[in-house]
């Protein structure tokens, strides 16, 4: 299989095909991601939670999130690889944002995932890809501003919301983002702006008819449960196979069936 670009999303948004996206934060799981096929694998700041316990995506830093990524690019050999930059890593000046983004690419990213539109972003996105960076944006439900939004709440309700969602991806298109995810944004909005700009659009909670989707691996594969996002559908059930494993090695041990003959030297 080639190797899944930019070039290869604007191709699927021009030919109506739809592409996919799943978080993975380790090695093997991004292997066996890229192996299934997934278009793109994004090193999410979800992470924050489903792997390093913490209470919000806020909590993890450039440190931690370089490990990750470094991690899962050794593990991606077709899917386009995508770093979400954390919370206060792009934000203070235009000079430590490229700097901690360069270091991403580095490490392996074929991208940046950056929230939000302001002036300041569009000016980040520009200097970013002129940089030779890739950056996906990500408007709607932004949760690194969920302190600011005051909970994890719909976007784009009324239609002067809608138009204003409508208004920031135009703008970062324009700003040169290759792509955009729509979070937790009405069905009828997601559609009306994935058919009014022409980079493809990305749903998370956005309903049906964005150009590509996304979700977090641990809720794909009924990892994580200390919550569950409306819009993410279960496909397995890690937790109850590792419990089931973790207990049947536990009572192997203690009862002196493990190790047999065959596992030893």
């Amino acid at each position: 299989m080639k190797k899944v670009t930019v070039r290869t999303l604007k191709k699927y948004k021009d030919d109506h095909e739809k592409f996919s996206m799943l978080t993975a934060y380790d090695y093997s799981t991004a292997k066996y991601i890229d192996e299934a096929g997934v278009d793109v694998v994004l090193i999410g700041d979800s992470l924050a939670m489903t792997a390093l316990g913490y209470d919000s995506t806020n909590s993890i830093g450039v440190e931690e999130m370089s490990i990750f990524t470094k991690a899962v690019a050794r593990g991606v050999n077709h899917a386009m690889v995508v770093t979400d930059m954390p919370f206060m890593s792009y934000t203070i000046d235009i000079s430590s944002a490229l700097t901690n983004i360069g270091n991403m690419v580095k490490l392996g990213a074929n991208a940046v995932k950056l929230e939000g539109c302001n002036d300041y972003t569009e000016k980040l996105i520009e200097c970013t890809v002129n940089m030779g960076v890739p950056v996906m944006g990500h408007i709607g439900f932004t949760p690194q501003s969920q302190n600011v939004i005051g909970g994890h709440f719909i976007q784009g309700k009324t239609e002067d919301a809608a138009n204003e969602l409508l208004k920031q991806a135009k703008k970062l298109e324009n700003a040169g983002a290759f792509s955009v995810v729509l979070e937790m944004v009405p069905e009828d909005v997601a559609k009306k702006i994935t058919e009014n700009i022409n980079i493809p659009t990305i749903s998370c909670g956005a309903g049906r008819y964005c150009d590509g989707f996304v979700m977090v691996c641990d809720d794909c594969f009924g990892k994580f449960g200390d919550f569950t996002p409306k819009f993410a559908r279960k496909y397995g059930d890690m937790a109850e196979l590792i419990r089931t494993c973790a207990k049947n090695y536990n009572n192997d041990v203690k009862s002196g069936k493990y190790p047999d003959e065959s596992e030893i030297y």
